[in-house]
């Protein structure tokens, strides 16, 4: 990804080119086209700036001229929000309340793996990863129903859930040639916002 978009929007993302919770955030802001500068930062490694915005040090971190918002929730739904076009989130309380309650279970049941994931403990991995693999493939009706998931539109949920997908082979999750989330996987990973918003960190992960 470009890593300096524009400076018109005085906005500026801090993104950790390698994490799934900045690349979603950075999904959102191709996927609408939206200016902002994109500034690398890595635990470690943080820019002053950030250290005096954001008191818990995290990436992402979104600053919109006075406005500092470092939760990628909180993030994606400000960006949806304040670039409504096209939309994200339902219109509705109930679609939208619907959608909320996906994105959590996919934080809980499939983003809460990460850090077994990532764990010292073959044991923790190796169960991290059948959960997984046996949680996208007990979805497999659910990909294979709409174009997009729980959809025919792209919605916050696939924002949530691609990067996350994208890095099953750094986490050594396989799944079955003929598994529907594959399917999924081949569509969003061609969309032109999807290769927009991976960092060159990111992109090594699939070569």
């Amino acid at each position: 990804m470009t890593q300096v978009i524009a400076r018109r929007s005085g906005m500026s993302l801090y993104s950790d080119p390698t994490c799934p919770y900045s690349h979603r955030t950075r999904l959102v802001v191709a996927e609408k086209g939206i200016n902002v500068d994109i500034v690398d930062a890595q635990p470690g490694h943080l820019p002053e700036d950030l250290i005096d915005l954001n008191p818990y040090n995290s990436m992402p971190t979104l600053v919109d001229r006075d406005l500092v918002l470092y939760d990628s929730r909180v993030i994606m739904e400000y960006l949806d929000e304040r670039f409504p076009h096209p939309p994200l989130l339902p219109v509705d309380p109930v679609s939208r309340a619907k959608s909320r309650l996906v994105q959590h279970r996919i934080e809980y049941d499939w983003y809460g793996l990460i850090t077994d994931l990532g764990s010292r403990s073959e044991k923790r991995v190796s169960k991290a990863r059948k959960t997984l693999a046996d949680g996208l493939q007990a979805s497999g009706e659910v990909f294979s129903a709409m174009p997009f998931f729980l959809s025919n539109e792209l919605t916050m949920v696939d924002c949530m859930l691609v990067p996350l997908l994208w890095r099953l082979p750094v986490y050594g999750v396989e799944l079955p040639a003929r598994s529907p989330a594959l399917d999924y996987m081949k569509r969003m990973f061609a969309r032109p916002a999807f290769q927009d918003s991976l960092s060159e960190a990111e992109r090594e992960m699939r070569d």
